[in-house]
């Protein structure tokens, strides 16, 4: 059985969603539903594409009315995730695709909120804000201070700039100011769901306004719990970049009071699908504390290296203390990474510096 989670979307899990809608609306033809869908080029189609051919098949057998179309899907959400659960739910993406007009625009609000507990609607707003920025994103800052979790979560995770899966908000990149007073109320929300979303909120204007990013984690740091975890994540990719500014909100400072001894690999070539260990000891002659990366140039086909850098642990040395420290990396082809023959490089990053590097060569 896949265990692709585009392969959840299968003719078994429709024909039941397509029986459910039947249910509540007797014209709906379920046969040509599913054939329409499950073409000769199904197989070949990603996880969105899926997610919006069904959605535009929807449209073709609910019916053609935009309102009863609505009236039934409202009737056949509650039963979403006995059919098929995971990424980007088709009947948000079907009011994406039929309700973005001005005439449905109270009618399409009211069922994107109602829909996002079951199936977030978190790609199907962006149509909505790239059309009317102003008045959606007046629609979100209202979400925000909803009862329902899942919909203040979708005021944050709907307009992230560089939300994954999602069109792309080219106004958010370069001016990020119209997402600041949803993120601003909701800084210190109760829930873990909403927290996680402003985080990834502020993480990503980070990647194009970091001073920004920084303004508002000096800002929040220290206010409580809450926002000290929502900053942390939020800056997680500053640090990752080693931005000094953003290491010093956290504590972290150049690093000067700690040495790095023995840093080793234990193999200077191996093959892809084996595993490489390193190891190295840590001695500080003043208390304090440490943020431990290490990166990897990795061999891009064309030749050239990218570097990725992977957290090993954020913890406090006291005064004189030495600590050793090993760890494996794997070299297994995975869907996200394949990797390439040639010599790669193992650094060791201390608070944003890179303080030791080994070569090691990679081979088939």
């Amino acid at each position: 059985m896949s265990n692709l989670l585009k392969d959840r979307y299968n003719r078994i899990a429709l024909e039941e969603l397509a029986e459910d809608i039947q249910l509540v609306y007797r014209d709906f033809q379920v046969e040509e539903f599913l054939d329409s869908i499950f073409d000769e080029t199904w197989n070949d189609l990603e996880l969105k594409d899926r997610v919006y051919r069904i959605s535009k098949k929807l449209g073709c057998y609910l019916p053609a009315d935009y309102q009863e179309a609505i009236r039934v899907i409202d009737q056949v959400i509650p039963h979403y995730g006995t059919w098929v659960s995971g990424f980007a739910g088709f009947f948000p993406i079907f009011i994406e695709l039929y309700g973005l007009d001005e005439a449905n625009w109270e009618t399409s609000m009211a069922a994107l909120a109602r829909y996002t507990p079951y199936a977030s609607s978190e790609i199907a707003v962006r149509p909505f804000i790239l059309n009317n920025e102003e008045r959606m994103m007046s629609q979100m800052y209202e979400w925000s201070n909803d009862e329902d979790e899942l919909v203040r979560r979708l005021a944050s995770e709907g307009c992230r700039p560089q939300l994954p899966w999602a069109q792309s908000l080219p106004n958010f990149k370069n001016d990020a100011s119209p997402i600041l007073p949803i993120i601003e109320r909701l800084r210190t929300d109760k829930s873990t769901h909403v927290q996680k979303s402003i985080a990834n909120n502020l993480n990503d204007i980070s990647k194009t306004h970091p001073e920004l990013v920084i303004e508002i984690a000096k800002k929040w740091y220290g206010e409580n719990e809450v926002t000290d975890w929502v900053v942390k994540q939020g800056c997680r990719t500053l640090l990752k970049k080693g931005i000094r500014e953003a290491l010093i909100i956290f504590g972290y400072n150049d690093g000067t009071s700690i040495s790095v001894e023995n840093f080793s690999l234990n193999v200077s070539e191996i093959s892809i699908g084996e595993s490489a260990t390193f190891s190295f000891e840590l001695f500080t002659t003043n208390a304090t504390k440490v943020r431990i990366e290490y990166a990897i140039d990795f061999v891009k086909k064309n030749g050239k290296r990218s570097r990725k850098i992977f957290k090993i642990s954020e913890t406090s040395l006291k005064k004189d203390e030495r600590k050793l420290y090993e760890k494996t990396h794997s070299f297994i082809d995975r869907s996200t990474r394949q990797h390439n023959e040639g010599v790669h490089t193992i650094s060791l990053i201390i608070n944003g510096i890179v303080r030791e590097s080994l070569d090691f060569r990679l081979e088939s």
